[in-house]
Parts: structure tokens; C-alpha cells; sequence
């Protein structure tokens, strides 16, 4: 017995369904290309320690007066030879350094809200694939509630075929009516499954799809803040508008320091020397220095200077540009989440209702002999047309907030 236990196959638990914060969380450690992405911040970290080193100072070792040849048939190659070490180190004027920092830094301030504009994107593909989730859980449920509702309506239908109520054909036709619900039901579960692929995609989860579930609220509020309210939000948080605003800093930036890489940047040198072959006795040890100073006649980095002028000019009207798409954004988001409440609040108030009376009521005539076939069958597929119309009204309601979401830069309907 113990062996038949061991060998059995265990079945794995599925997990428990995971709430949006957590699906987030998740997404947030594990995604690759948020990772990746983050490392080009690091690396943008790195190269501010670059930009702030100074130069390097150059070592010169020189030697000279070495006899090639005897001479008077006396060979002393090394008497003469004097021996010349020489430092020196080139001093860079008008702040650089600081400069070449300050720049750097502000690249990896754009960076790293250009991340963050990343990860907006992807947060919003991660709430769209769990919304239809959420959708396609609501629909599968709703079909399998519906099949075995007609199952019943089959079931009674068969007993009044038994007792001579109806006709053979008006019992073939209503279960032969039965495949459509059979067909939306197999098309809810492949729905539910091909969500769930895509997130446990954007997861980098490699769970079983049956073991993988999500749990939230599938419902819509028909509370809504005004538009400016809105508009002052992503002003405030768009990280796209906030990388076009660091751009305009760090082109102000590069041209302050195309002015200064004009200037004129001096070489001081030091040398020691030892000639014993000097003339002078008292001379054979001395010490040198020495400054050069290139004559920036020519080469006056005007073409930088202009360049970076120009790019200033550029970085502000693309700046313009997307606090133009980011109003557009909003605005577009806003008028969706607006008709889409409008469209759900009838459903929510009577249609839902209207629909779940006429079915039932329809259904009881056509038992009793007050209704058609027709008419029985004609409210079935009203009621589940009804049905099937608000839950994906919910759903899109839910992907036009995280639309709305993306606009602003940051979740505003929960």
C-alpha cells in the first residue's frame, strides 16, 4: 500500500489568488526589461564618477649625451649621459569638472525618469492583462451558470415531451440550442487562459496556468473628480514630462560647459636633471619648470557653443510637445472612463433587472402554455446578451481607469 502512495502523482496546490498590490509587487522584482533598464540607470550612476575625475599627470623619463663612438680610442658610453624625469599636469579652468558633473548627474536624473516612464507603460499593459483576467473569470462563471440553468430548462422540457405538452421538434430545438451555451463556455475558459499567459508572462512565472489565479474587484464607481484635477496631477507626476524638463536643465547645462572647454586650459611641468658632463661644476644636478599655454586662436569651440544653444531651443519645444500629449493624454482617458459610466449606470439601475424578469417570466408563461417557442428562446438570448454586454462594459470601464491611470502617472481610480 505504502509503495501504490509513493509512486502516485501528487497534485500541486494551486496558490492562493493574488490581489493587484501583490501582482504588482511581483512584477516590480521580477520583470526582465524593467531590470534591464534599471541597470542602464546604474550605469548612468557610473558615469558620473567619470565625469568628475581629474587628469591624469604625465611622467617623462629622458636621457641624452650617451657616447655613441670612442674617442681618442677611449670608449665611455655612460660618462656624459644626464638622466631627465619630468612631471606635469594640465589644470583645467573655468569649473570643468563641476560642470561635467553637474551634466551627468542631470543625465542620469532623465534616466531615471525615463524608467519610471518604462514602467508606467508596462504597469498599464500589467492592468490591462489583469482586468481582462478578471473579465474572463466573471464571463466564465456567468457561462457555466448559465449551462446549467438551461440544463434545468432541458430537464423540464423533457418532462412535458414525456407528458405529451410539446411537440418532438420544439424539444430538439431547445436542445439543440444548448451547443451555444456549450461553444461560450469553451471561449470563456480559453479567454481566461490566454489572459493568464500573459501575465504570468509579464511575471517571468513560471507556474501552471491552472494553478495561477487573480482575485479583485470587478465592479465600476461612478464617482469621478474633475478633468483639472486630473491635469494638475500629471503635471506633476508624468515621468515623460519630467525627463523633457531635465532635458531643458542639462542642455542649459552643456552649453555652460561648451563656454568653458573653450577656454584655455594651461600644462604646468617640473623636471630634474643630472649632466655630468656640465661645464659648470657646481651644475650637475638642477631642477626646471615650465608652463604651456595653448593659443586658442583658431579652435575656440565655437561650433559646440553653438550646437548646445541650439539644443536648448530644441529640448524646450519638445518639452512643450509632450505637456501637449500629456493634457491629450488625459483628456482622451477622461471622456472614456465618463461614457463608460454613463453606459453602466442604466445597466446597474433596470437593465440587469428588465432582463432578469423578462427571462424568468417568458420562461414561466412558455412551462404554462402562455408563450411561444420563440418567444421563450428569443429571452434566453436576450438576458445573456444583456449579461454578457455589462460585464464587458465593467471591463472596459476598468481598462479605460488604468488608461486614465497612465495619463495622470500614477493610479487615480483605484
Amino acid at each position: 500500500m505504502s509503495a501504490v502512495l509513493i509512486l502516485a502523482p501528487c497534485s500541486a496546490p494551486a496558490q492562493q489568488a493574488l490581489s493587484w498590490d501583490q501582482v504588482k509587487a511581483r512584477f516590480e522584482a521580477s520583470n526582465p526589461a524593467l531590470k534591464a533598464d534599471a541597470d542602464n540607470v546604474d550605469e548612468m550612476r557610473a558615469e558620473e564618477i567619470t565625469a568628475y575625475l581629474r587628469p591624469n599627470p604625465q611622467f617623462t623619463l629622458s636621457g641624452d649625451g650617451t657616447q655613441i663612438a670612442p674617442h681618442d680610442g677611449v670608449w665611455t658610453p655612460f660618462k656624459g649621459t644626464y638622466e631627465q624625469p619630468n612631471f606635469s599636469y594640465l589644470h583645467e579652468r573655468d569649473h570643468k569638472r563641476e560642470l561635467r558633473l553637474e551634466s551627468a548627474q542631470e543625465g542620469t536624473r532623465i534616466t531615471e525618469a525615463q524608467h519610471e516612464d518604462l514602467k508606467r507603460n508596462l504597469e498599464f499593459t500589467l492592468r490591462a492583462a489583469f482586468v481582462e483576467t478578471l473579465e474572463a473569470k466573471s464571463v466564465l462563471d456567468m457561462a457555466k451558470a448559465d449551462l446549467d440553468y438551461y440544463d434545468k430548462i432541458i430537464e423540464m422540457s423533457r418532462a412535458r415531451l414525456k407528458d405529451g405538452d410539446i411537440a418532438q421538434i420544439d424539444f430538439d430545438r431547445i436542445e439543440l440550442l444548448r451547443v451555444q451555451y456549450e461553444s461560450e463556455l469553451q471561449t470563456a475558459i480559453v479567454n481566461l487562459r490566454t489572459a493568464k499567459i500573459q501575465m504570468l508572462q509579464m511575471l517571468n512565472d513560471r507556474t501552471p496556468v491552472d494553478q495561477f489565479d487573480v482575485t479583485g474587484i470587478f465592479d465600476f464607481s461612478d464617482a469621478l473628480d474633475p478633468i483639472d484635477n486630473f491635469h494638475q496631477a500629471a503635471l506633476a507626476t508624468r515621468p515623460d514630462l519630467q525627463a523633457a524638463l531635465e532635458t531643458i536643465q542639462q542642455s542649459d547645462t552643456n552649453h555652460k560647459l561648451a563656454i568653458s572647454n573653450g577656454s584655455t586650459d594651461p600644462t604646468f611641468a617640473g623636471w630634474y636633471t643630472y649632466n655630468s658632463s656640465n661645464n659648470n661644476p657646481n651644475g650637475i644636478q638642477t631642477l626646471g619648470a615650465s608652463v604651456s599655454i595653448p593659443l586658442r586662436i583658431f579652435d575656440k569651440n565655437q561650433g559646440e557653443k553653438k550646437r548646445t544653444q541650439i539644443d536648448i531651443d530644441r529640448a524646450q519645444q519638445a518639452s512643450d510637445a509632450t505637456k501637449a500629449g500629456v493634457f491629450s493624454d488625459v483628456d482622451t482617458a477622461y471622456e472614456q472612463v465618463r461614457s463608460n459610466i454613463a453606459l453602466l449606470k442604466p445597466y446597474k439601475e433596470k437593465y440587469n433587472d428588465e432582463a432578469l424578469r423578462v427571462r424568468d417570466a417568458v420562461s414561466y408563461a412558455y412551462f404554462h402554455g402562455g408563450a411561444s417557442l420563440m418567444d421563450f428562446l428569443n429571452a434566453q438570448s436576450d438576458y445573456r446578451q444583456v449579461q454578457l454586454a455589462y460585464t464587458q462594459l465593467i471591463g472596459a470601464y476598468l481598462t479605460s481607469a488604468a488608461q486614465l491611470s497612465l495619463a495622470v502617472g500614477r493610479e487615480v481610480i483605484p
